[in-house]
């Protein structure tokens, strides 16, 4: 992919750093359902098994409320164990939890073995047909006895945050309202400043520790310097502890690739209390990754011997690892490879940190060379537009019942709502909380603002379920 954007598998690892620890005991049912394959023709009307997940352990039937979560880029078990927000709240609203897997991830292969062998075959991996999906999934929950009268709230988190609230827009009469969080449904086109994404990275750092921020700012001109000779890439091999030595400045470049990756890793992974996700890592890790940043202003050797500490914190907390590889990934059980081809498809999203309001070297955005390494890769062209085209980009002003959750340490608030356009469509800021730290498990650690979102989208989630009920004359909560 092009080096002029966010990595695409980047963005599956941050749609699961907000879900919730393992919830301790996230008991459901697996079943499938028969998905036509192409919502929208009529000359494809094969079907395939879309797997789905339920929960009514604490379901009041009839009519109690269905929490239904709108799966992301992968398993759809790694969803349902690690939303502990869902789990935590089923017993108080009397809800069935569904966790619907999104069409070409887990299990749920439109074309079995083949749904990744050609563009031909992929053509169908849309977030429309996904919705498409879930829409139909609804429907046939619905026409069955105890649920007809359910009113149904969509749950997402990061991609699955934006079909969440992008179900609600298109399908408002399937589901009475959504909790988006931290879903950058205006991370495209120029909605949003390009360059806000690293600045938030950049502020995290900053706010951790002096000096920090400026030595991470500081170290690309040393590395650049490094790579000039022999003498000093073999350097940075053993001192970054490479478990392949570096060949060539085209192996720096990809050096400095991933410490880009790691640094907004970190941002996402911000959270107050020790998680394991990506690596293990203590409470607060950015603080902890400061502390061996505290000087910028060291010669080449002395700064990048003290990154390395610093990234040690992320790779080697634990220090059982032996090495470190620049192709180290994190992206544990959700799909890299389709969600590549979302990106180059339909998820364009422009970022081009400045070197200037952050801490990353400058790269402009340029959809053409973007345009070109899509083709390279698949055979298919990104439509930078289209997205905005079809769920109306900041026009959104007729939807209703939408809670966009966005924390402030988290980049992709960057393409956030965070202001509330109604009284309906309502933006709620979590000051100390970074990628969905909503969705996740109640925890001792959890800091006030955190609390008090939680708080706020369950009693929004009453009201429409109120409303819902009142409308059809049923009956009160």
């Amino acid at each position: 992919m092009a080096s002029l954007a966010v990595p695409w598998w980047l963005f599956l690892i941050w749609t699961c750093l907000g879900v919730s620890l393992v919830h301790c005991d996230p008991t459901y049912e697996t079943y499938y359902f028969d998905q036509k394959i192409d919502h929208f023709g009529f000359y494809e009307d094969s079907t395939f098994k879309q797997r789905y997940l339920v929960s009514d352990t604490h379901w009041k039937k009839p009519g109690g409320p269905i929490l239904f979560y709108t799966g992301n880029e992968g398993d759809i078990t790694l969803f349902s164990n690690n939303t502990g927000f869902m789990w935590d709240i089923a017993e108080e609203l009397g809800a069935m939890l569904i966790f619907a897997e999104h069409r070409y991830y887990g299990e749920s292969m439109p074309y079995g073995n083949l749904s990744y062998s050609d563009p031909k075959h992929l053509n169908y991996l849309t977030s429309e047909q996904a919705l498409a999906d879930f829409a139909v999934l609804i429907r046939f929950f619905k026409a069955h006895g105890d649920a007809k009268h359910s009113p149904v709230i969509a749950i997402g988190g990061s991609y699955g945050g934006m079909l969440a609230a992008w179900m609600r827009m298109k399908y408002p009469h399937d589901v009475v309202g959504a909790l988006a969080a931290s879903a950058p449904i205006w991370q495209f086109e120029d909605l949003v400043p390009c360059s806000l994404y690293y600045q938030i990275v950049t502020n995290d750092f900053k706010k951790s520790g002096s000096g920090c921020a400026e030595s991470v700012s500081k170290s690309w001109a040393a590395l650049n310097r490094m790579a000039e000779t022999d003498d000093g890439i073999r350097w940075l091999s053993s001192a970054f502890h490479m478990c392949s030595p570096l060949k060539g400045k085209e192996d720096v470049t990809a050096m400095k690739g991933w410490l880009s990756e790691t640094w907004v890793n970190l941002a996402m992974v911000d959270y107050p209390y020790p998680a394991n996700f990506l690596e293990p890592l203590p409470a607060w890790p950015i603080q902890e990754v400061c502390k061996h940043l505290t000087n910028p202003n060291l010669d080449d050797k002395g700064l990048l011997q003290n990154i390395f500490e610093a990234i040690n914190v992320y790779y080697n907390y634990t220090g059982e690892t032996p090495c470190l590889n620049t192709s180290q990934t994190a992206v544990g059980s959700l799909d890299d490879l389709g969600w590549s081809y979302q990106a180059c498809t339909e998820m364009v999203m422009p970022f081009c940190p400045d070197g200037v309001n952050d801490m990353f070297e400058p790269q402009k955005w340029n959809f053409e060379a973007y345009s070109d390494d899509c083709y390279k890769q698949w055979g298919v062209r990104p439509r930078e537009t289209w997205i905005t085209t079809i769920y109306g980009g900041k026009n959104i002003s007729s939807a209703s019942n939408i809670i966009f959750s966005n924390g402030d340490l988290d980049p992709w608030s960057a393409g956030g709502v965070k202001q509330s356009l109604s009284e309906s469509l309502v933006a709620i800021l979590i000051p100390d909380g970074a990628h969905h730290l909503d969705l996740r498990s109640n925890n001792a650690y959890d800091p006030k603002s955190v609390i008090e979102a939680r708080a706020l989208e369950v009693a929004y989630m009453k009201k429409w379920i109120k409303e819902y009920r009142q409308q059809l004359n049923i009956w009160d909560v």
